[in-house]
């Protein structure tokens, strides 16, 4: 009865193991937009209180700046912040750590920021190098305060600020210049330098002591101390940068929603080896399918349409292994992911000389469009009307057929097509194993568990 049963059961692909959990969704959806909710009464409380408070907030401030900016000019009296660089000393160091200091405090006060520090401040010779985090507004001076006012990394058009600018110079801060190709590597240095002064240079505050794995690889160091830092605040961890800011513009451009360009760039490029220029382009590609996507997820039907084929199962499970979550939809990290390590290492000039093969069924170096409809229908159901859309647009010189060179130029700019048929191959494969074998319960298990090992490794070395 169980061979029968199991005779009887339509022939399944075995499925790859789940991918990377480094590689899913990150736990915070965009983690450069704050969505605050107000209460009616709070939004009520704001405004009366507003009403009376910021007309003499405002007053206090312009006083307390009206004492500032002076006393940061003499500070900062013809002190080079450029080439070799001292930290003040003398007079200079007592104005700024004591008068700018308490100065600032007041300023915050003003503002209405009541400061509450946790932890112990240990000596610049222990922990010279102090971590601000998120790093998303300007109040990140509220720590410069507190710590003793540190030297500070900082843009370099911060020192043009009106007023501001003058506060910055009394930091010494260690300048970045994104126009500057060598600004990277000189800020590095300048801050190795400066903490490797033995107290020279004032501290920052209190330490996460490296162990020995940290000091052999900087990367973990610094991953490590974000996360101590995550887990203090009680926010999660992610690795958006600045460019996936740049990708969100782009996305908005393109007409996607802006949340699209969210893909974690730094750890998708560092894993995939990816460059700027190719997830940008990979973006428009993905943006050209999503285009009937208001909310900018593929589903099947729309990555069958932009593919020009009916839903078949190459075609849903080639969708499946770009759906990584099983959601049912393609986003565009997905996508990104699944053409790098599924579509683009199919398409081989052996893969492609095979699927040429296929099609020229008389051999004679160039496919009709007979032989390409009479594949493409047996294999997956394709419609004449939706055939003659694809082979024209293969058929780059109009001339009836298709060449190797042209089919070659075309799966080059469209890598999907080059997986389709070995997901095609694998499957016509695995059902004429299946058809070999009916019944034999000791050799299906053992191509089950043959088939499934293959397809994992094979997940796992794409991964």
């Amino acid at each position: 009865c169980f061979f029968s049963h199991r005779t009887a059961m339509p022939p399944q692909r075995v499925f790859a193991l789940p991918r990377q959990q480094s590689l899913l969704l990150p736990a915070v959806i965009n983690p450069f937009v704050q969505d605050t909710k107000l209460t009616k009464a709070t939004v009520i409380k704001c405004v009366l209180l507003g009403i009376f408070l910021v007309p003499i907030r405002a007053i206090l401030m312009s006083l307390v700046l009206m004492v500032t900016w002076p006393v940061a000019v003499i500070i900062t009296f013809k002190h080079p912040l450029k080439g070799a660089v001292e930290p003040m000393t003398g007079w200079r160091r007592f104005m700024c750590r004591n008068v700018m200091a308490a100065l600032g405090r007041a300023y915050y006060f003003c503002m209405g920021f009541r400061v509450v520090v946790k932890g112990k401040q240990v000596s610049s010779s222990e922990a010279p190098i102090l971590a601000v985090a998120p790093h998303s507004t300007f109040f990140d001076g509220i720590v410069c305060i507190v710590a003793g006012l540190p030297s500070t990394v900082s843009r370099v058009e911060n020192l043009a600020t009106p007023i501001f600018g003058r506060f910055v110079r009394c930091l010494q801060p260690v300048l970045v210049s994104r126009k500057d190709p060598d600004s990277r590597k000189n800020t590095i240095q300048e801050i190795d330098s400066r903490a490797k002064s033995g107290g020279h240079w004032p501290q920052f505050l209190p330490p996460y002591i490296p162990t020995e794995e940290d000091k052999k690889t900087p990367a973990l160091f610094a991953s490590r101390v974000r996360g101590t830092m995550a887990r203090a605040l009680g926010v999660p961890v992610t690795d958006h940068t600045y460019e996936d800011c740049r990708l969100m513009i782009s996305a908005g451009e393109l007409t996607l929603p802006m949340e699209a360009g969210l893909v974690e760039f730094t750890k998708i490029s560092r894993k995939l080896n990816l460059k700027w220029d190719n997830v940008k382009k990979e973006l428009e590609g993905f943006a050209a399918m999503a285009s009937s996507c208001k909310g900018g997820r593929i589903t099947i039907d729309e990555f069958a349409r932009f593919l020009k084929l009916p839903v078949s199962p190459p075609l849903e499970e080639l969708f499946s292994l770009f759906d990584r979550d099983g959601d049912g939809t393609i986003d565009f990290r997905e996508y990104v992911i699944g053409v790098t390590i599924l579509c683009r290492p199919a398409n081989t000039e052996d893969v492609l000389r095979l699927a040429f093969k296929l099609f020229d069924t008389d051999e004679d170096q160039r496919i009709t469009r007979e032989e390409f409809t009479a594949l493409l229908r047996s294999a997956l159901g394709v419609s004449d009307l939706n055939m003659a859309k694809l082979f024209k647009e293969i058929d780059a010189d109009s001339s009836g057929f298709i060449t190797f060179n042209e089919f070659q130029a075309f799966a080059t700019t469209h890598p999907e097509y080059a997986k389709l048929f070995t997901t095609y191959l694998e499957l016509q494969r695995y059902q004429a194993i299946q058809e070999a074998r009916p019944g034999d319960l000791e050799l299906s298990g053992q191509s089950s568990s043959g088939d499934k090992q293959e397809d994992s490794a094979s997940d796992k070395k794409d991964d």
